[in-house]
């Protein structure tokens, strides 16, 4: 992976999506449906508000049990998301996933000191680019 290349570069720009009153059920069928393991969170406004894993979804039945599924995303999500900028360099963006020890970043644009979420940058974005020598 060439050191200069950058997450715009990597990553094709489009987020999938979910509200905080979005019911887990209806994330998690979205989820399989998109073959996706995350679904980045935004408000009415399509700004960043957090991000809903696979394993978000799993701890939430584990907690709630039958009723996991009614139960809103806003609930389990979680609000502190790793960012990166379009402009992040690939090499950076592995450093963040590392020192986090996440499999996902979110590619975000500042808008009036609002996020809007462009794109998701994960593990095996990254190690595909790797492998391709890119």
């Amino acid at each position: 992976m060439h050191t200069g290349r950058t997450v715009l570069e990597a990553k094709r720009l489009g987020v999938y999506t979910c509200t905080p009153e979005t019911h887990l059920e209806a994330a998690a069928s979205q989820m399989l449906a998109e073959d996706i393991s995350s679904l980045v969170v935004t408000d009415a406004e399509g700004y960043l508000c957090g991000i809903l894993t696979r394993m978000d979804i799993l701890r939430a039945y584990l907690r709630i049990g039958e009723g996991w599924a009614r139960a809103p995303v806003g609930d389990v999500m979680s609000r502190e998301v790793v960012t990166v900028r379009l402009d992040t360099a690939l090499h950076e963006a592995v450093q963040t996933l590392m020192a986090h020890h996440i499999h996902r970043v979110v590619a975000v644009q500042e808008e009036g000191g609002r996020l809007r979420p462009l794109a998701v940058l994960s593990d095996g974005d990254l190690v595909y680019h790797l492998a391709k020598g890119f």
